[in-house]
């Protein structure tokens, strides 16, 4: 798809001069007139080359040639109305911009209509810009597992099948009750492999910003398979159960105690899940597996660029309704698992265990607070899977809620915390949730 973001910006600076229609003929005497009749056209070319054109993509920006131009009043794309802009329009030429929004009925012409209501059409197709495919409701689904695709402009028209392929499989032949403009629902075909997800339709291809069974990054997959294993590498001991997504998965709050609506309680025990790095040596080497600081597993150097994802399951019977989970990195500098005032193999003196270092207002260290529930005032997965996905760079959050005051640099990333409290008196009801974890993982935004 070509940029036109050139046309634009003039579209933009002669608003000014359609303006001028407004004043007195006698000092604008060659001011825009419409006239009479009825227009013809003869062809259609891209606004910026002599290249002519039977079709054009969305938003992109076309000169209709013709005669008696002038006397057009609107012009539809199907059955969307442009917009005019006089200065662009003379006898023989007119300059438009393709409608933005998807036709309700796609008649595949241009309608050019008079002041009177004449109306003159020209054979033209309207395509949407290549697919954009932006999240999956489940990005660890097993084959055959039903799956939503989330982005733009997935469409599909006879002649012109939309097409989902998975690395090493494709899905084809999708009913058009299961595509939307913005969602396709499929199945995860037999012998799909990890990687992109890439969707066709007749203006293109787009891959996903996402990675289907995503390996990299992989922090815990309480399996100690390709992520850490582990039960309990702080004060807290939220347990590690059957049923994850392919294995064992972390259960927060199993429990079951009650939640404040305002997230006023520090609710620790099992509802607490934290991982601070080290094993009680001195000097702390951080092990070969688990204790490892998370810096040495994942490289952090452009967090800002980087999300945080894993999977998440709730059942109906025990939703979410109140108080912030608080997502927290941190850094062997902030907390480490062992005694305070050891040094490390790289020269750190650290505090050691503490549950000081997240609500001191001295530090301010940002962390996400995550609120599912705020929109609807209750959350759940209906007791499936999901992804979940959190840009770094949205960690802004302090303790209560407020705005973050510390900074974070790539060596806050040695730690990370799960646990509930937090947020303001007016949010939430009380409740309590049991929530699974698995397969947490920091990887690129894209």
């Amino acid at each position: 798809m070509k940029s036109f973001k050139t046309i634009s910006y003039l579209f933009a600076a002669t608003l000014l001069v359609s303006g001028l229609s407004s004043c007195d003929k006698a000092d604008y005497p060659q001011r825009f007139r419409a006239t009479e009749g009825v227009p013809t056209v003869h062809s259609v070319r891209y606004a910026d080359k002599d290249t002519y054109i039977e079709q054009a993509f969305m938003e992109e920006v076309v000169c209709i040639l013709g005669e008696n131009l002038k006397s057009v009043h609107e012009v539809l794309f199907n059955d969307q109305q442009a917009i005019l802009n006089t200065s662009y329009i003379t006898d023989n030429t007119l300059l438009v911009q393709v409608p933005k929004t998807m036709a309700k009925v796609e008649t595949d012409k241009i309608y050019l209509v008079t002041a009177k209501s004449d109306t003159v059409t020209y054979n033209f197709r309207v395509l949407p810009p290549a697919p954009r495919v932006k999240s999956m409701s489940f990005e660890y689904a097993a084959d055959g597992q039903e799956v939503t695709i989330t982005g733009s402009y997935f469409y599909q028209k006879a002649g012109a099948a939309l097409v989902v392929e998975f690395p090493n499989a494709t899905v084809e032949n999708i009913p058009d009750a299961d595509i939307t403009l913005e969602t396709i629902k499929v199945k995860v075909p037999a012998g799909a492999q990890p990687g992109r997800v890439k969707v066709t339709t007749a203006s293109g291809t787009g891959s996903s910003e996402f990675m289907f069974r995503d390996n990299r990054g992989l922090l815990f997959d309480f399996d100690g398979t390709n992520g850490l294993y582990t039960a309990n590498k702080g004060w807290h001991a939220a347990p590690i159960v059957d049923g994850g997504v392919s294995g064992q998965c972390l259960q927060l709050n199993g429990s079951r105690q009650e939640f404040t609506a305002d997230g006023g309680d520090w609710h620790d025990g099992d509802a607490h899940f934290e991982y601070w790095a080290g094993n009680w040596q001195d000097p702390e080497t951080y092990g070969t597996w688990d204790g490892r600081r998370l810096i040495d597993i994942v490289d952090f150097s452009n967090f800002g660029s980087m999300v945080l994802k894993f999977e998440i399951k709730i059942d109906p019977s025990t939703p979410w309704t109140g108080c912030p989970m608080q997502i927290i990195f941190s850094g062997v500098q902030h907390v480490s698992n062992g005694n305070a005032d050891v040094k490390d193999i790289y020269g750190v003196t650290l505090p050691g265990c503490n549950n000081t270092y997240f609500n001191n207002a001295s530090i301010s260290l940002p962390r996400y607070m995550w609120r599912p529930w705020a929109a609807t005032g209750s959350f759940d997965t209906n007791g499936e899977w999901i992804t979940v996905t959190f840009p770094i760079s949205d960690f802004t959050s302090f303790f209560d809620g407020s705005m973050a005051t510390g900074t974070l640099t790539p060596d806050c990333f040695s730690n990370l915390e799960l646990f509930f409290a937090g947020g303001t008196s007016s949010e939430g009801t009380p409740c309590s949730p049991i929530v699974y974890v698995d397969n947490i993982r920091a990887v690129p935004a894209r």
